[in-house]
């Protein structure tokens, strides 16, 4: 190989390493500069192209680029590539960025890098400490126990204060508050660390303070100088230096004879100044006290009571005396003592007592005001005051007796007001005696005393008037009513009988017709009601106890009867036999709205019951005729044609307004004929012209007799009637109803009655004229007139017809 050609890679290699060198002496150069801490975003720290003696004008050509050498995740600087200057991009927090306090100073060290060629300088930025951070205790309060037996010059150990600044900014000394017995002691570590003891100065005692409270301050060196504090809170530990003490040496006490066992005769409360088990306090007594006085009385050795244990009595001893130690509860207990005396004071321990003689257990309400019922005696073995008794009834309630003083020790119990059983049936008599000792004594005695019973009491009805509605067709034997009475006596004095006072309605008694239990009052029905007979019947019931002398009352019972809907309507015009159907015969000329017929029905019942209204029931051509509802007239709707049937049927009910409804029904045989009609010019009436032996006046004759022995019937039933119902008649009243159609020979037939018991009709036609019935209805209750107008006649095919009705209920 050409040995020029092994020369030639040396050489390169060598020019390399020899730039490489160059450009590592300048990246060992080091650009040196520092700040304080915490300066403001945005401020320039140093011209780097000037300081590095680069172009400014190449930098942004040259890709200037800053890197942070330190594992941060902050970016705190960078370079402005038109001026070159280096600038603070966030705050920088020396405490964050060197967090060790060892380390005096604190550099954040960066490259800045440069290509085209490629060049490296290191530089360096040292941040200076500000005093930004205030001395921290780590615990705002502290706590120290400390025993009050501790010796002055004794020290105890506390939390120090932190601070994160460094050298003259960190904790330069301590204070503490105004304090008599405690002060502090500072000292320095290796590192220049202040330390704080807490020092006693002068003794404690915790029966006059028991806690201390103090505030220790730590402050820096900085320039404004900061501060922080912190609570310390001593509490002084009890020591038994303290003996238990009563308030008083001596006690008196005063305690009355026979107080009962558990009497408390007085609470010791000895005090002492510790506390915990030094102030815990015990009660006993010593050896001077006797075993006598220690089995009268009781002491609680926890609480210090004295509470009686034996019989106290005054003729017995008049006085105790009590010794009490108080002990605590100490490592080394310490005691006090104290004396008690009991002084006892007599009592007026006798009670008076009270005897009643000849007492009478019970007495009859009518007995006379003065009465006597018992002796009362009464006695008191104590003498002066204690042994002078006053004897009293306790009246709560105004009891009618008194007492009597007969004579120095007896009383007389006397009725001092009438008695009435029924408002108090027994007395319960307290008897009270009561000395006049301090305090009195007293006793009582309660005696029962029974009213006995006497018939003074009329029997009373809750009202003095009843009314009683009753539905007619009842059953007989209904219960009408419970007609109870009361009597406020007793046993047989109220018992009670009950009795239906006779009266005569209509020559029937009453008690044929109601029935009253003599036991319980309960009113039946003998028989069955008919509203349409009879509405209403008035009578009286009397009450009788079973007393001696009886005693009675009576009161007023009013039946109203009930109208039930149990009559069907009767049809009455046009009349025609059961089953029967009525044929009318009239010209086919007739106009629209002519009266064809009227039918006219009757009700016995009343009132909604006998409201009737009119339908067809079946009818050939529904647009032939109309029905009124309301009067029954039926007319015709248009004229005949040449298309109707000569025949036309129509089926008529009446149907009442009753629960449930009742109707009767009627079938008319309309037949049309082609007549010739002569009308008279007037309708006034004229002298009637009959062919006396004709088939019709035949007929007409029949009818006339029929009709007249019918009315002497009627005028029979109805004097018969008025004797058995003698009732005021109410004034008859008139109406008449006549229509005169053209082309009509039908009567417009009006009933002017609702409580009628039967009727009768009597219609007649002629060719010539009219035949005017008017009959009186029963009981007076209204007319029935019946007029048929003279208006047309017939001719040669028509039939003369004659109709008799008779109605009875």
């Amino acid at each position: 190989m050409d040995p020029l050609s092994i020369m030639l890679p040396r050489k390169r290699r060598l020019y390399a390493f020899l730039l490489f060198a160059a450009v590592w002496s300048l990246a060992l150069s080091v650009t040196r500069y520092s700040i304080p801490e915490e300066i403001e975003v945005g401020s320039v720290i140093a011209n780097l192209a000037t300081d590095l003696g680069l172009d400014i004008s190449s930098l942004g050509e040259r890709n200037v680029k800053l890197e942070i050498i330190q594992d941060i995740n902050k970016r705190y600087l960078d370079i402005n590539k038109e001026t070159g200057d280096l600038f603070i991009l966030e705050k920088i927090d020396r405490e964050y960025l060197c967090p060790t306090k060892t380390v005096s100073s604190c550099f954040l060290k960066m490259d800045v890098i440069i290509e085209n060629p490629v060049r490296i300088f290191n530089v360096e930025l040292e941040i200076l400490d500000i005093n930004d951070n205030a001395p921290q205790f780590r615990r705002e309060t502290m706590h120290l126990d400390i025993s009050e037996s501790a010796s002055p010059g004794e020290r105890f150990s506390i939390t120090n204060a932190v601070d994160m600044d460094v050298g003259k900014n960190s904790i330069e000394t301590y204070y503490l508050s105004q304090s008599e017995h405690f002060t502090i002691d500072l000292q320095s570590g290796s590192d220049g660390t202040k330390y704080v003891d807490l020092v006693l100065k002068k003794e404690l005692d915790r029966e006059k303070q028991a806690i201390h409270n103090l505030i220790l301050t730590a402050v820096d060196g900085g320039d404004p100088p900061r501060s922080g504090t912190a609570s310390i809170v001593v509490q002084i530990l009890d020591t038994n230096d303290n003996a238990p003490q009563f308030d008083r040496q001596v006690y008196s006490v005063d305690l009355i004879e026979n107080a009962s066992a558990g009497t408390l005769v007085m609470k010791l409360n000895a005090t002492d100044k510790d506390e915990g088990s030094n102030a815990e306090l015990t009660y006993s007594y010593t050896l001077y006290t006797s075993e006598k006085t220690q089995e009268k009385f009781s002491l609680d050795s926890n609480t210090g009571e004295i509470r009686v244990k034996g019989v106290i009595d005054f003729e017995e001893i008049k006085s105790f005396e009590m010794y009490i130690e108080a002990k605590d509860k100490g490592q080394q207990p310490l005691s006090g003592q104290c004396k008690i005396l009991v002084f006892i004071t007599d009592l007026n321990d006798n009670h008076p007592e009270i005897t009643v003689k000849s007492l009478k257990r019970s007495i009859e309400e009518n007995a006379a005001v003065g009465t006597v019922l018992a002796v009362v005696s009464v006695s008191d073995r104590d003498s002066g005051d204690n042994g002078k008794v006053d004897l009293t009834i306790h009246d709560r309630f105004n009891l009618p007796f008194l007492l009597n003083k007969s004579s120095e020790e007896y009383f007389s119990l006397l009725v001092s007001e009438p008695l009435d059983r029924e408002r108090v049936a027994n007395y319960d008599i307290t008897f009270k005696v009561k000395d006049r000792g301090t305090p009195s004594l007293s006793d009582n005695e309660t005696i029962r005393l029974e009213i006995l019973d006497v018939n003074d009491n009329v029997p009373q009805f809750p009202e003095s008037f009843y009314t009683i509605h009753v539905m007619e067709n009842n059953e007989p034997g209904t219960l009408l009513s419970s007609l109870s009475a009361h009597d406020p006596d007793l046993n047989e004095n109220q018992y009670l009988v009950y009795f239906i006072m006779e009266k005569m309605i209509a020559n029937t008694s009453m008690s044929m017709l109601f029935s009253i239990n003599p036991e319980n009052g309960n009113l039946y029905a003998l028989k069955t009601f008919d509203y349409e007979r009879e509405r209403e019947y008035l009578f009286h019931i009397e009450a009788r106890d079973s007393g001696v002398p009886p005693l009675s009352s009576n009161v007023t019972v009013h039946i109203i009867i009930l109208d039930q809907n149990d009559n069907t309507p009767q049809i009455v015009s046009p009349w025609s036999a059961k089953g029967t159907v009525i044929e009318e015969v009239i010209p086919r000329s007739f106009e629209k709205g002519s009266l064809l017929t009227k039918v006219i029905a009757l009700d016995a019942d009343s009132v909604q019951n006998s409201r009737i209204t009119y339908q067809f029931l079946q009818v050939t051509d529904a647009t032939l005729f109309s029905l009124n509802q309301y009067n029954g007239e039926v007319r015709t709707t248009r004229m005949f044609s040449s298309r109707d049937p000569r025949y036309q049927r129509l089926v008529i009910t009446a149907r009442d307004n009753g629960d449930p409804p009742l109707s009767a029904t009627v079938t008319i045989k309309i037949t049309t004929v082609e007549q010739v009609v002569t009308e008279f010019s007037e309708t006034t009436e004229i002298p009637l012209h009959y062919d006396l032996f004709t088939d019709l006046n035949l007929y007409l004759v029949i009818g006339l007799g029929s009709v007249s022995f019918l009315l002497l019937i009627t005028i029979l039933v109805i004097i018969v009637l008025k004797c058995q119902k003698p009732k005021p008649t109410k004034p008859p009243s008139n109406r008449n109803s006549v229509a005169s159609q053209r082309n009509s020979t039908i009567a417009d037939s009006t009933l002017i009655s609702s409580d009628a018991y039967w009727y009768s009709l009597f219609l007649a036609e002629t060719r010539k004229g009219k035949v005017v019935v008017r009959q009186p209805l029963p009981n007076g209750a209204g007319y029935f007139v019946s007029s048929i107008p003279r208006s047309m006649a017939l001719t040669t095919t028509s039939e003369s017809r004659s109709s008799t009705l008779q109605y009875s209920k």
